[in-house]
């Protein structure tokens, strides 16, 4: 490890990138490693020679220059998190080594006593304080695996804890935190208020703010993951480690041990594509704030990640990923056909981020880690994710004739392959439009099923990729209309008691709703396709109205979907 070390130093004092041969593959310089599409981001080099210091980068790629006054080596080596964590294993996925070509290792982080990582940063930094500010007590705010963690911290310390969550947290991680012995304070609509009370209690009772993640010693505990990592691969080779993101700090921490300890060893973070704080960041070479987040992976839904985790991201990260609901959905099931264990959807992310490098790159016969984050999902969000799971499924609009048989022609044309969903009301005497779904073999498959509907005369539409097709309009079938000056917008809203109530009476602002379509997910975000009615000149001042809304809102009336099902 010293050798390592002392390389690594040579290397980053002559401000040249490193290259490492791994296996066959040769890798290019660290800085310009980062590939150029869509979903694996190469990052702007603008702030190459600036300073390190606040939020703003001097470089991108590993390199240690800078890190030295918070000494990260030392505080994850001293870090007290055994006192109340355990190393977790290193299980291999059996399934998804053999479905990927490569040697797949779960580092099971959802096993830990308040089921998620978080427990380590916490705990190490409450221990590390002075008997001052363990006599004046703590003050924490979450409303998921972080306060849960503070909770059982402080009482495995014996020490005062207020634990702020917003009003909206789903009572399964209220509890959770009682279950740990202190009772949360539930105050505001969302986490800025609660927020805002937790700084209060700091500024009138002298607390300690707990920090999720920007503070160096919640890093140092969140890096004794990536030192078990290398101890448990001590003489195998190790490509990658995949690690999930939200505000930064695990990801922060394993980058701070690995890229010390040995500096071949990728290490790449993986976003929801939308709540790419982390993404967007290094792109722009300083800390940017989402003006919204998706709050499907809530555990990673963070709007600006830390300064201090961008600093050291900044420096040491190889590569960023951002992954889609659905694939998020599709590693929470990968992951339990090998564990039978139901991962939480941040606790996935870096499962779907090494899947799609895989893709990407066609890696064959390397070994590959990923943090397997988190397991406390809200059981009522199993069916949404069950319903986007099914990598197979291919969703279909195909307009066929209104005539008698048609039906059995249309399935004739599609056999052998199972349709798992069929939707149809009728329109007109000479044509009828049908929505249904398919179960193909793989991407070449699905691409067979529309060429051969089309060789067969009908006009398939491919809607797999369409939300608005997969979250609303599988689930309408009551026809097509023609209503004059109708706007179709899909929205989204924090879920929790009377939400919808208190969106339909924002909605209810003197112009007419003409469509309207809301189901129940169990995921924290409710979602509504509505349609309203708008005359032209009256289409500014509804703009204007949106912007108030302080929704999260999509224009679709032009989507195909909308054309197809609803529009006579």
């Amino acid at each position: 490890a010293r050798s390592v070390t002392m390389m690594a130093r040579r290397v980053a004092s002559s401000g040249c990138g490193l290259s490492i041969a791994l296996g066959r593959r040769t890798r290019l310089p660290l800085r310009a490693r980062h590939l150029s599409f869509s979903t694996r981001q190469k990052f702007s080099q603008a702030a190459e020679h600036r300073p390190l210091e606040s939020d703003t980068s001097s470089s991108f790629g590993p390199n240690q220059r800078g890190l030295g006054h918070n000494n990260y080596l030392g505080k994850i080596l001293n870090a007290r998190v055994y006192e109340v964590a355990h190393e977790t294993a290193l299980q291999p996925a059996e399934t998804l080594s053999s479905a990927l070509g490569n040697r797949v290792l779960l580092k099971r982080e959802d096993t830990q006593p308040v089921f998620s990582f978080k427990i380590r940063g916490a705990y190490n930094k409450i221990a590390h304080l002075s008997p001052e500010q363990l006599r004046a007590g703590i003050v924490a705010c979450s409303a998921g695996n972080h306060a849960q963690g503070v909770a059982l911290s402080a009482t495995k310390l014996g020490i005062d804890a207020m634990i702020v969550m917003p009003k909206a947290t789903p009572s399964i991680k209220v509890n959770a935190v009682r279950k740990f012995g202190v009772e949360p304070v539930l105050h505001g609509s969302n986490y800025d208020e609660a927020q805002a009370l937790a700084m209060k209690y700091v500024a009138e009772e002298g607390r300690t703010l707990i920090h999720p993640f920007d503070d160096p010693l919640v890093i140092a505990g969140q890096g004794t993951i990536g030192m078990e990592v290398l101890k448990q691969t001590t003489g195998s080779p190790l490509h990658a480690i995949f690690v999930c993101c939200g505000g930064g700090g695990m990801l922060a921490g394993i980058a701070a041990y690995v890229k010390r300890v040995r500096p071949g060893v990728m290490v790449i973070g993986v976003e929801a594509e939308d709540a790419a704080g982390m993404s967007a960041s290094l792109r722009a070479g300083r800390r940017e704030t989402l003006e919204q987040v998706g709050l499907f992976a809530d555990g990673a839904a963070v709007k600006t990640v830390g300064m201090e985790t961008f600093r050291v991201c900044n420096a040491l990260v190889d590569e960023m990923i951002t992954v889609s609901t659905d694939e998020i959905c599709a590693a929470i099931k990968d992951a339990f056909m090998d564990t039978r264990c139901v991962l939480e959807p941040a606790g996935a992310l870096a499962i779907a981020g090494a899947k799609k490098y895989v893709a990407s790159t066609n890696i064959r016969d390397e070994t590959l880690v990923v943090t397997t984050s988190g397991a406390n999902m809200n059981f009522d969000t199993l069916r949404y994710v069950s319903e986007r799971t099914d990598a197979s499924e291919t969703l279909l609009s195909v307009t066929i004739p209104e005539r008698p048989g048609a039906f059995r022609q249309l399935i004739g044309a599609i056999e052998p392959r199972n349709i798992t969903e069929f939707s149809y009301r009728f329109h007109d005497a000479d044509r009828a439009v049908v929505y249904l779904s398919v179960q193909a073999r793989g991407c070449d498959d699905k691409r067979e099923v529309v060429s051969l509907l089309q060789r067969e005369g009908y006009q398939p539409m491919d809607l797999t990729s369409n939300e608005l097709a997969k979250a609303h309009a599988r689930h309408l079938a009551g026809g097509r209309a023609n209503v004059h000056s109708e706007l179709v917008y899909r929205f989204e809203f924090p879920e929790r008691p009377g939400a919808l109530v208190n969106f339909l009476d924002t909605l209810s602002a003197g112009w007419n709703v003409s469509l309207f379509h809301y189901r129940n997910h169990g995921s924290d975000v409710g979602r509504v396709l509505a349609g309203i009615q708008v005359p032209l000149e009256e289409h500014p001042q509804f703009e204007e109205f949106l912007k108030k809304l302080h929704y999260v809102y999509y224009q679709e009336t032009d989507n195909p979907a909308v054309k197809n099902f609803f529009r006579a």
